[in-house]
């Protein structure tokens, strides 16, 4: 078996790995659906190569008619996938001690046009503009590891207005257009029904930007640690909100409290502090506990958007800045509706632990085939990477698992 499991008897991981799938795909409702996702599962940790469907159920010598039937489970059967994360998540999850939820996305090259939500859009895996797929993700990390959460194919605008592609790719009608930001809120939202333990939101530039997505977690009490651009709007400490006074003949008095200055900049309030404002700090971050340090400053702001554009009330926030040592200016900048009192060393930690995703993308995809999925489904992706998800999930439990061989 492949990566943990392959260090230990076969016999005896393939037993823990069948009570494992029987477990969490319980809820599939036919036991045909139940059979194929354990060879589905099974193909993905056991062998090597590609992982398309093909070539992994040759490998496992499954014959013509068990490749239609799986075929058939992964692309059109309707069974739900987010059901299938859950159980994982709520099987898995409190095994790993799990400090915080991370909100990203990867890119799925793709060749042609017709694989849903495919075109020639930007990706931060290819680095460039290139023909994919754009997948949305939620993971929990933990210091024992990392475990997916849930998955949203990005449909761009032009996808969705075109109903000849959508009904090709058996898009549902329900499905509209939705930015990166509102499938990760949506996926936080699912994730926080189940039975897992709740921890604060992480999230790389392209999330932390958007003010929508901030207000949508503060309003529902999500904690959050998100990266912004240097340019991004803020009042500073000393800006002081007072609600103005009725202007005569003007309908209504006001009733939101509003800045006596302009926002400015969080590089260049940040290069306003004084010196004694950053400091070294020390944390542990990553699932194997690496002690690390950096230069931090930590700043009560509120941030300008949801103010002058949403006339919404001013929230006080925390601005985390890190400037390291020698630098010409800051390297990053977070926002984070983290309590006031919260510890320094918290919010540097959580500032940096987003980094740990690029673990788990590296498993899902280098060894699990997340972006080996050839079909041409919108049901079919997001059955592959719940499927990838239960393997990912399996091969977690086996790190932790006391009786597992490891290599010498």
């Amino acid at each position: 078996m492949h990566a943990v499991a392959a260090q230990m008897p076969a016999t005896e991981a393939r037993e823990r790995l069948v009570a494992f799938v029987a477990e969490v795909v319980a809820g599939l409702p036919h036991v045909r659906q139940r059979a194929n996702a354990l060879t589905y599962v099974r193909g993905l940790i056991e062998h090597g190569g590609r992982k398309s469907l093909q070539p992994t159920l040759f490998r496992q010598g499954e014959s013509a008619a068990r490749y239609e039937s799986v075929q058939q489970f992964l692309a059109d059967s309707p069974w739900d996938p987010t059901a299938l994360v859950r159980a994982c998540a709520e099987r898995v999850g409190p095994e790993l001690g799990i400090v915080a939820w991370v909100i990203d996305d990867t890119g799925f090259p793709k060749d042609g046009a017709r694989s849903p939500g495919v075109k020639r859009q930007y990706s931060g895996t290819l680095g460039k503009v290139g023909n994919c797929q754009i997948g949305v993700s939620l993971h929990a990390v933990g210091f024992a590891g990392t475990l997916p959460l849930g998955w949203a194919l990005y449909l761009p605008e032009d996808w969705c207005a075109d109903p000849d592609r959508r009904r090709a790719a058996k898009i549902p009608d329900g499905v509209d257009f939705q930015t990166k930001p509102e499938l990760a809120g949506d996926l936080i939202a699912t994730a926080r029904e189940w039975e897992l333990s709740p921890a604060p939101v992480l999230g790389d530039q392209a999330y932390g930007d958007s003010a929508e997505l901030r207000t949508r977690l503060d309003g529902q009490e999500v904690p959050y640690v998100l990266a912004i651009g240097a340019g991004t709007g803020l009042f500073g400490p000393k800006t002081v909100f007072a609600v103005p006074p009725r202007r005569p003949g003007r309908g209504r008095p006001p009733r939101v409290a509003r800045p006596d200055r302009p926002p400015e900049a969080a590089e260049a309030l940040a290069r306003a502090l004084e010196p004694g404002a950053f400091s070294e700090i020390a944390f542990t971050t990553g699932p194997r506990g690496r002690r690390l340090r950096g230069r931090f400053a930590f700043v009560r702001v509120s941030a300008a958007h949801p103010i002058v554009r949403d006339h919404q009330p001013a929230r006080a926030e925390w601005l985390i800045v890190e400037w390291p040592e020698g630098a010409e200016g800051p390297s990053d900048y977070w926002l984070s509706n983290l309590p006031a009192e919260t510890a320094p060393e918290r919010l540097a930690q959580l500032a940096r632990l987003r980094w740990v995703i690029e673990l788990d993308y590296r498993q899902l995809k280098g060894e699990l085939g997340l972006d080996h999925y050839e079909g041409r489904s919108y049901a079919g992706w997001h059955h592959h990477c719940a499927l990838v998800t239960c393997a990912h999930a399996f091969l977690s439990l086996e790190r932790l698992c006391p009786t597992a061989r490891r290599p010498a």
